[in-house]
């Protein structure tokens, strides 16, 4: 063979070889990740299958806001404002003010996957949730920033997404095969419950709880829902101006 002859076949396909088991390395690295987390997420999936069944959406609006939202929090506030009679717009700004931590995330992991085409960071932006964040964060920070970053994202996000849809229709199933004197509708403020008790960890979130709480229950007879959402705002309100009092002493 001549010393200017071609490279050879396997050099040819070693790059695309290296990146393909980069990409899988990657996808399971971000599945193997995720795991013990989709566990913890599916009891709030059931949960927001049984509070669309409590609000009477039934199975195919149950699960098209699910699929659309995508977002736990934000999901079950909502069908709580919906079976409370809120309006659609009170119901949306709710659901948007929840998920707006969202927008930090994505401005954080933005710099990490601007090289990306669209087709690639618009279901990223969609399937962003709590723990895709953190999982993929940790990673590209790294001190040493390991290869195929978007597809590990793609292992982490995308069974959490499909266990949620799983879990919600479970949910909506499971509550229909249940007796109607059951009245599921309890087990959504016991959701919100174990997620309110472990945030309480300061003074300021203790008044913000407070104030929020009793002010959704004394606006429970206001219409269209405002009780939950006035209760809320000023939950907000009181722990903000409680962190800046109580920082000043």
């Amino acid at each position: 063979m001549s010393a200017d002859a071609g490279p050879s076949l396997a050099e040819a396909l070693a790059p695309r070889i290296a990146w393909l088991v980069n990409r899988r390395a990657a996808v399971f690295a971000g599945m193997r990740a995720v795991a013990p987390m989709v566990a913890a997420v599916m009891p709030f999936g059931v949960t927001a299958g049984v509070a669309g069944l409590d609000a009477g959406l039934g199975l195919d609006l149950t699960m098209a806001l699910s699929v659309i939202v995508f977002a736990g929090a934000s999901q079950l506030a909502a069908l709580q404002l919906i079976d409370a009679g809120a309006a659609s717009t009170l119901v949306v700004a709710t659901a948007l003010l929840i998920n707006l931590r969202m927008v930090m995330y994505s401005a954080h992991l933005a710099p990490y996957f601007r090289h990306l085409p669209v087709r690639w960071r618009a279901p990223m932006a969609y399937l962003l949730t709590d723990q895709a964040y953190a999982l993929t964060v940790t990673r590209v920070m790294s001190d040493e920033p390991l290869p195929a970053n978007h597809w590990f994202y793609l292992g982490a996000a995308l069974p959490l997404w499909v266990f949620w849809q799983l879990s919600t229709g479970f949910g909506y199933w499971a509550g229909t095969a249940l007796p109607p004197s059951w009245e599921l509708g309890f087990i959504v403020p016991l959701i919100f419950l174990a997620l309110l008790v472990p945030a309480v960890n300061s003074r300021p979130s203790l008044i913000a709880a407070v104030v929020g709480g009793g002010g959704a229950v004394l606006g429970q007879g206001l219409p269209a829902g405002l009780g939950l959402t006035l209760g809320a705002l000023a939950g907000i309100a009181a722990g903000v101006i409680a962190e800046g009092v109580l920082r000043r002493d």
